[in-house]
């Protein structure tokens, strides 16, 4: 058999690389080979060219993949972030955060503030930069988890949910401090903070400090284990400055004050009435009688009240 029917009985590069699950490969060998050819490529630039285009495109897939099941807001970016508004000493280990060292190792993160300090806004931008580099990251408001834990409870499932949960890389509880759990809530919240212990990460924001965390876990022995844990190998954040939401309140008010002018006064001007001369007996010469006009003033000012914020 000749070479040229060989060949021609071989199955083409397309279908082998789809065969290999190189679809990017499989689409773009034909026009590198080309490129290649014109350029005077070797076979290992073109042959590293290929796998690159795949590598890239694999790695585009599974950013969006996991952005998609991380259930993060997509505006709260870090682009978004006010730089301003973050505490200088936050704002320092920000990008050592964003690489996501504390993730390698394990250690937790802890955001700390009043509500509108931006506690949320930040954590969430930090799970972005943490998804482009690799991790997988889940964010649940604490009051979600919880009933996804009993759930799983009552359905004899929960080591299966935990097992889930600890694929995650990061899980980001937001809003622990708004949790009023009866206790079957805090055994379940306290048993998978217990087994993310030093193993996986844990990013919680909350407006509660330490010392008002009996609320959350009710029984002060459990309360104190579960700070010790979450403590023990951890970065902490603390949010201060004034309310975010309040500011902007204020500064949509200024907004739709600054806009609303103050209408004119305007004034009615009766045209002048003559009356002719009388012509009555008697009378000692022409009566005029003249309409005065009328200005109505009307105050349309606006009287601004204060909002409750």
């Amino acid at each position: 058999m000749s070479a040229i029917a060989v060949e021609a009985t071989m199955p083409s590069l397309a279908i082998l690389c789809r065969g290999l699950k190189l679809p990017t490969v499989a689409r773009h060998a034909e026009e590198v080979a080309r490129l290649a050819e014109r350029e005077g490529w070797t076979f290992e630039r073109y042959a590293h060219h290929l796998v690159e285009l795949e590598t890239l495109e694999r790695s585009r897939k599974r950013i969006e993949r996991h952005l998609k099941e991380s259930d993060l807001p997509a505006d709260k970016t870090l682009a978004t972030v006010t730089s301003a508004r973050v505490p200088t000493k936050v704002l320092k280990i920000l990008p050592s955060l964003c690489e996501g060292g504390f993730v390698e190792r394990g250690d937790n993160l802890l955001a700390f503030g009043l509500p509108g300090r931006g506690k949320t806004h930040l954590v969430c931008a930090i799970g972005h930069e943490l998804i482009h580099r690799g991790y997988r990251v889940l964010f649940t408001p604490t009051y979600a988890l919880v009933q996804r834990l009993l759930a799983a409870k009552r359905d004899l499932r929960l080591e299966r949910e935990l097992a889930t949960l600890d694929k995650m890389d990061a899980v980001i509880l937001d809003d622990i401090g708004y949790v009023q759990q009866n206790r079957d809530e805090m055994e379940v919240l306290f048993t998978f903070l217990a087994e993310r212990y030093e193993r996986r990460t844990v990013i919680i924001t909350s407006n509660l400090v330490f010392s008002e965390w009996d609320r959350i876990f009710k029984d002060p022995m459990t309360t104190a284990a579960a700070i010790d844990r979450l403590v023990h190998h951890s970065v902490i954040l603390e949010l201060t400055g004034t309310s975010i939401r309040m500011e902007h309140a204020h500064s949509e008010r200024a907004a739709a004050e600054s806009t609303t002018t103050t209408p004119t006064t305007t004034t009615s001007t009766v045209p002048e009435a003559t009356v002719a001369p009388s012509k009555t007996k008697g009378a000692k010469g022409p009566a005029s009688t003249t309409t005065t006009p009328k200005n109505r003033n009307r105050d349309h000012s606006n009287k601004q009240t204060d909002g409750a914020m």
